[in-house]
């Protein structure tokens, strides 16, 4: 069986696959040692954030609730896990009839986080939670990765809009997730059709260099582009002469004319003078969109330039130089017994280099000072404090295997702006610093 087969490309009916081999070992092993049916409860934290940054953003929740309930081993994935000698039978027995039952937690999408916030939690038995490992960690720290960076870009950007335009820099399947975590994170639309189609983004293009080459005179490749998409189009303005070709412009398509984009040269020169032109040929309301190769430096660097809007590609999928957020999926409680009424003990991992975790089912709150401003991440196992009730974080994902909190994405975007609002002011400086808050535990 192939990826075409599976229908990879447009739809993934079974994420049970998107593992790791160990996690159906050591499954295999629990259930035959007689410990699979411990109650377990595993977080989703990362010890630091991207170097320079000063906050991560939560996002992909949305596909997380998806994969879990789109975690099953159907006959081809069985048969698969047989022929290669994966697990033994039992194993293979228990896994046909899987289906996650117990509860998650997290942090809301769009919301922020700092090191060691209990972005997600999932509790239920050791064997069902512990194979959700890899498939949660892909997602969260794929998607979170691509949202930082577009928050700081739209952070740069002000009130001029952001346009997702990197699926042709990343895996086809990736470019989808990426266009989704950019919204989340500010971005206003997408150049990619399946973000489109799958999350009601936005979705916006109107032609390459290639028509304009396509045609014997740039005037010849307007005229087509006007009279098919009318004069409210954008023009793409720098295949070979600028000035010449937004003369051109505004000739075929008159002050009406929607926009021009520049996608080469020094832009904030560039700008200028094409705004400069477009003003005195009496084309005041034609915007301005500029493309090339940007990331949050360069759009803040454009920050006097008379610029409408950006769009942004290879730095925005790449996660603008952190790719990932170190986010790790640990094993903090668990029950003695498989006696339901087993009461839970905090485990944790005890080593050198950075890589020690703290233990226990964990609660997190956001304190604000005297003027509604956060303060601090409080993280702690015991009592919350009752001036910290009404600010906590978590909230219920998923009760007794079924999805409870799915929302439309715009909700996680409207979050996510308002949560950094509540940041200190400094949260969105481009400088290196260390996160705008520091984490306390108690």
């Amino acid at each position: 069986m192939n990826a075409a087969d599976l229908g990879l490309p447009v739809d993934v009916p079974s994420t049970a696959l998107f593992t790791d081999q160990y996690e159906l070992t050591m499954l295999q092993a629990a259930l035959r040692g007689g410990t699979a049916d411990r109650r377990s409860v595993f977080e989703v934290f990362t010890r630091r954030l991207p170097e320079g940054r000063r906050y991560g953003v939560v996002a992909g929740t949305g596909r997380v609730l998806d994969a879990v309930e789109n975690f099953r081993f159907d006959g081809a994935v069985i048969g698969f896990l047989r022929e290669h000698g994966i697990v033994d039978e039992p194993t293979l027995a228990w896994l046909a009839d899987y289906r996650f039952g117990g509860d998650i937690w997290g942090y809301p999408e769009g919301e922020v986080y700092f090191p060691g916030s209990p972005i997600l939690r999932v509790e239920g038995s050791f064997a069902e939670c512990v194979l959700l490992e890899t498939v949660i960690l892909s997602i969260l720290n794929h998607d979170s990765a691509i949202a930082a960076a577009a928050s700081r870009m739209s952070a740069a950007a002000g009130d001029r809009r952001l346009i997702e335009m990197g699926a042709r820099r990343t895996h086809e399947l990736s470019a989808v997730a990426a266009a989704r975590a950019a919204f989340v994170g500010g971005f206003s639309s997408t150049s990619d059709l399946a973000a489109g189609f799958r999350y009601g983004i936005p979705t916006v293009g109107t032609s390459a260099h290639a028509f304009t080459l396509l045609h014997d005179t740039e005037r010849d490749a307007f005229r087509a582009q006007v009279d098919s998409l009318g004069r409210g189009t954008t023009l793409l303005v720098d295949t070979y002469d600028v000035a010449e070709a937004v003369r051109t412009a505004v000739e075929i398509a008159g002050p009406e004319l929607g926009a021009v984009r520049i996608d080469s040269g020094d832009l904030l020169l560039v700008a200028h003078r094409v705004r400069q032109q477009l003003d005195e040929l009496g084309a005041r309301d034609t915007k301005i969109v500029v493309t090339s190769d940007l990331d949050e430096y360069a759009i803040a660097s454009l920050a006097a330039a008379p610029v409408d809007a950006y769009g942004v590609g290879t730095q925005l999928v790449t996660g603008s130089g952190h790719p990932t957020c170190s986010m790790v999926y640990k094993l903090v409680a668990r029950a003695a017994s498989a006696d339901p009424g087993a009461p839970l003990r905090s485990v944790a991992k005890k080593s050198l280099g950075g890589k020690m975790s703290v233990g226990g089912r964990k609660w997190a709150a956001r304190r604000l000072d005297a003027y509604g401003v956060a303060e601090a991440e409080v993280v702690g196992t015991g009592p919350v404090p009752a001036e910290l009730a009404d600010r906590q974080l978590l909230v219920e994902l998923v009760k007794g295997g079924d999805v409870v909190a799915r929302e439309p994405l715009e909700a996680a975007r409207e979050r996510h702006m308002a949560a950094l609002a509540g940041l200190p002011m400094s949260a969105i400086q481009l400088s290196r610093g260390e996160a705008v808050i520091p984490t306390e535990y108690v």
